[in-house]
C-alpha cells in the first residue's frame, strides 16, 4: 500500500484547480464561433498542437506498459510499439498530414464529402458509419480511461485513507468480523467504488475545463502538463543515474544477455531462465520468440495503418486545426521529437530503478500467477522519489489522462455538432445556439464514457473489442480512398462496414472464452485475412455503383493532389489546365518515410544509452540521428511546399 504525502495531496489538488481555472479563462475566447471552440479558429502554431498531441500520447496505461516492457524486453523493446503502431506519424509529418489538411474540413466524416461530393450513392450510409465509428471510440477510449485513471490513483491513495473523510463509499465492511468473506467482500466493493470515485472526479475535472475552454483551453492545459512531464522525467532518469552510480551495480548482470543491444536476429535472443523465472515465462507467453516474423507481422500491418490516415480522433482533430497544411506536417513531424526521447528518459529511469531494487518491490500477482511487471512504475515511483516529486509526477499522469480524455471528448463534440447537429437538426443555428449544443454534447458524451465505465467491469476486454473490431475495420476503405480515384461511397460503405463485422469476430469470441484472440501477439495473424475480406468487400460495393461524380474528383484531385491510381482524373486536370502538375513525390516520400522511422527510434534509443552511461553506444546513436536530421532537412522541411 502506497500512501501520499500531504505535500504530494496538495500539489495534486493544486494542478486540478489550476485545469478548472483555465477552463473559465478560455471561456470567452472559445465562444467567438464554432470553429474557435471545436478548432481554435484554426490559429493556433503547430508546436503548440504538437505538444498538445504529445501530451495525449502521454498516458498512464501506456507508461506502465512500456516500462514493464523496458524491463523485460531491454533495449529491443523500442520496436515492440510497432504493434500499434507508432511510425503511423511518421507517414502523417511525411505527406497524410497535408493532404488531409487541405480539406478544409472540420470532422473526419465532413472530409468524405470533399473526397465522394453529396450526390455518390452510399455517401449518407458511409458518413454516418464513420460518425458511428468515431462516436463509439471516443466513449469506448473514455470508458477506459476513466477505469484505468480510478484504479492507478488508488494506488497512492486507497480506500483507507479517505474512507472517514468520505463514508458513503463503504459498504459497511466493519459490521463483519475481519477476516471473515463478507468483510473481503465489503472492503473489495469498497475499494470498487474509490476508485469509481476517483474516476468520475477527475473526468469532472476535466469536463469542466474541455467544454468550458473548448480547443483553446485542451491545447493550453495540455502544454502545461507536458512542461510538467518534461521536468519529471529529467528528474526521475537523473535519480536513475544517481542510483546506479551509487549503488555501484552492473545493471547488465542482472538481465539477460544482449539486454542492451536493439539488434535482433530470428529470435529474440533473451533468456531470463537463470534471473528471473517469472520474466521468462511472460516472455513465452507474448509470443514474440520468433522476434523477426513478428517484426514482419507488425511492419506490414502497420504500413497498412498508416496509409490509411489517422482515425476519427483527437489526433485527427489536432491537425485538422493546424493553420496550414505545411503547419500541419510540421506539427506530427514534432510529435515524434518531443515525445519520444522526453517519454523514454522517464521510462529508461523507472526501468533502472526497477532493476536496481525488485526485491523491494511490492509487484503483487495478476490472474495467472506470475509477478504483474506492470506496477513496476507504480511500486518505484511510490519507494524511490522523494516527496513532492511523487505528487508532481502523478499530477502529470493525471494530466495525461485528462489530455487524452479532453482531446477524445472534443473529437466528439465535433462529430455531434457538425455531422448530426448542423447537418440533420438546425443547419442555420446561430453561433449562440452551436456554442450551446456543443456544451450540452459535451455533457452527454461524459455522461456515456462514465456510464459505459460504471457498468462494464473488464473495461479491457471491451477496450479491445471496440479498438481491435472497429479498427481492424478501418484499413482497406480508408487506404483506398486516398489513392484509387475509381473508390467511391458505396465501396467505402460496405469496407468498412464488413471490416468491423468481421474484425470483431474474434474479439468476441475471445470474451466467450472460444478463443484467445488477445494473448501475445495473436491479433497479428489475423490481420491480412482482415484485409482480404475487406479488400473484397471494397471492390464489390465500388463496381456495384458509378464512379464519383467528375467534378468532385477533380475538386479534390486539384486542391489535396495525391500521388497513387490517378491517371484518368489527371488526365481530365491537364486538359482543363496544361500547366498542372501531377504530384511526382512518391519516391522522396518513401526516402522520408524511412529515415523518419528510423529517426524515431533512435530517438527513443537516446535515453536508454544515456541513462545507462553507454557512451560509445550514445555517441553513435546521436551521429546517427544528427545525419537523418540534417538529410531531412533537406529532403522534407525545405519541400513542404512541394506538394
Amino acid at each position: 500500500m502506497y500512501i501520499l504525502s500531504t505535500i504530494d495531496l496538495l500539489i495534486i489538488l493544486a494542478y486540478f484547480a489550476l485545469m478548472i481555472f483555465l477552463g473559465f479563462y478560455m471561456k470567452n475566447r472559445s465562444k467567438k464561433s464554432k470553429d474557435a471552440y471545436l478548432m481554435a479558429g484554426k490559429s493556433l502554431p503547430w508546436y503548440a498542437l504538437g505538444l498538445s498531441d504529445a501530451s495525449d500520447m502521454f498516458d498512464i496505461s501506456g507508461t506502465m506498459l512500456l516500462v514493464s516492457m523496458a524491463f523485460l524486453y531491454g533495449f529491443k523493446s523500442v520496436w515492440i510499439p510497432w504493434m500499434w503502431p507508432i511510425f503511423n506519424q511518421i507517414f502523417l509529418m511525411v505527406f497524410l498530414s497535408r493532404w488531409l489538411r487541405r480539406s478544409n474540413a472540420t470532422t473526419g466524416a465532413e472530409w468524405l464529402k470533399t473526397r465522394f461530393g453529396l450526390t455518390d450513392r452510399g455517401v449518407g450510409e458511409s458518413h454516418k458509419v464513420v460518425v458511428a465509428f468515431a462516436l463509439i471510440l471516443c466513449i469506448g477510449y473514455m470508458a477506459y480511461a476513466f477505469v484505468g485513471v480510478g484504479e492507478f490513483l488508488q494506488i497512492f491513495i486507497p480506500y483507507e485513507r479517505i474512507k472517514n473523510i468520505f463514508p458513503f463509499l463503504s459498504h459497511g465492511e466493519t459490521a463483519f468480523a475481519a477476516g471473515s468473506d463478507q468483510y473481503r467482500l465489503a472492503l473489495e466493493i469498497s475499494k470498487h467504488s474509490t476508485a469509481q470515485f476517483y474516476g468520475v472526479t477527475i473526468c469532472l475535472v476535466a469536463m469542466i475545463y474541455s467544454i468550458l475552454g473548448g480547443m483553446h483551453g485542451i491545447v493550453l492545459a495540455d502544454v502545461i502538463k507536458y512542461m510538467i512531464m518534461i521536468v519529471c522525467s529529467l528528474f526521475v532518469g537523473t535519480i536513475a543515474m544517481r542510483h546506479l552510480s551509487a549503488t555501484g551495480v552492473n545493471v547488465l548482470d542482472r538481465v539477460p544477455k544482449s539486454w542492451d543491444s536493439p539488434f535482433f536476429g530470428m529470435d529474440l535472443g533473451l533468456d531470463w531462465t537463470n534471473k528471473l523465472t517469472d520474466a521468462k515465462i511472460k516472455l513465452e507467453k507474448d509470443g514474440y520468440q520468433l522476434f523477426s516474423a513478428i517484426m514482419g507481422m507488425m511492419l506490414f500491418s502497420g504500413i497498412m495503418k498508416s496509409l490509411a490516415g489517422p482515425a476519427p480522433n483527437y489526433d485527427c482533430q489536432k491537425i485538422l486545426s493546424t493553420k496550414n497544411p505545411e503547419e500541419a506536417s510540421k506539427m506530427s513531424g514534432f510529435i515524434s521529437v518531443i515525445l519520444m526521447p522526453v517519454r523514454y528518459f522517464m521510462t529508461m529511469g523507472l526501468c533502472v530503478l526497477g532493476i536496481l531494487y525488485f526485491k523491494d518491490l511490492d509487484l503483487h500477482n495478476d490472474s495467472d500467477g506470475l509477478l504483474n511487471f506492470e506496477n513496476i512504475m507504480p511500486a518505484v515511483i511510490s519507494k524511490f522519489l522523494p516527496v513532492g516529486l511523487i505528487g508532481l509526477v502523478l499530477a502529470g499522469f493525471l494530466g495525461a489522462f485528462m489530455s487524452n480524455f479532453s482531446g477524445t471528448l472534443n473529437a466528439g463534440q465535433a462529430y455531434i455538432v457538425n455531422d448530426i447537429y448542423l447537418k440533420y437538426f438546425n443547419p442555420a443555428a446561430t453561433r449562440k445556439k452551436v456554442i450551446a449544443m456543443s456544451y450540452l454534447s459535451g455533457i452527454v458524451m461524459v455522461i456515456f464514457g462514465i456510464g459505459l465505465g460504471l457498468l462494464i467491469k473488464d473495461v479491457n476486454m471491451i477496450f479491445n473489442i471496440i479498438t481491435a473490431g472497429l479498427y481492424g475495420g478501418f484499413v482497406s476503405a480508408n487506404v483506398l480512398k486516398w489513392y484509387w480515384w475509381r473508390f467511391n461511397a458505396n465501396g467505402f460503405f460496405y469496407g468498412m462496414l464488413a471490416g468491423i463485422i468481421v474484425s470483431a469476430i474474434p474479439p468476441l469470441l475471445s470474451v466467450t472464452g472460444i478463443t484467445t484472440y488477445f494473448d501475445g501477439t495473436k491479433m497479428l495473424y489475423f490481420f491480412p485475412l482482415f484485409i482480404i475480406i475487406q479488400f473484397i468487400a471494397c471492390i464489390i460495393g465500388t463496381y456495384s455503383a458509378p464512379a464519383t461524380d467528375t467534378p468532385t474528383l477533380l475538386t479534390f484531385y486539384k486542391n489535396v493532389r495525391p500521388w497513387g491510381f490517378w491517371k484518368p482524373i489527371h488526365e481530365m486536370a491537364v486538359a482543363e489546365d496544361p500547366d498542372f502538375k501531377a504530384n511526382k513525390n512518391l519516391p522522396i516520400n518513401i526516402l522520408n518515410i524511412g529515415l523518419g522511422m528510423a529517426g524515431q527510434i533512435l530517438l527513443m534509443l537516446v535515453p536508454m544509452y544515456l541513462i545507462l552511461n553507454q557512451w560509445t553506444g550514445l555517441g553513435i546513436v546521436l551521429a546517427l540521428t544528427a545525419i537523418i536530421f540534417l538529410v531531412m532537412k533537406r529532403t522534407w522541411w525545405n519541400r513542404l511546399k512541394d506538394f
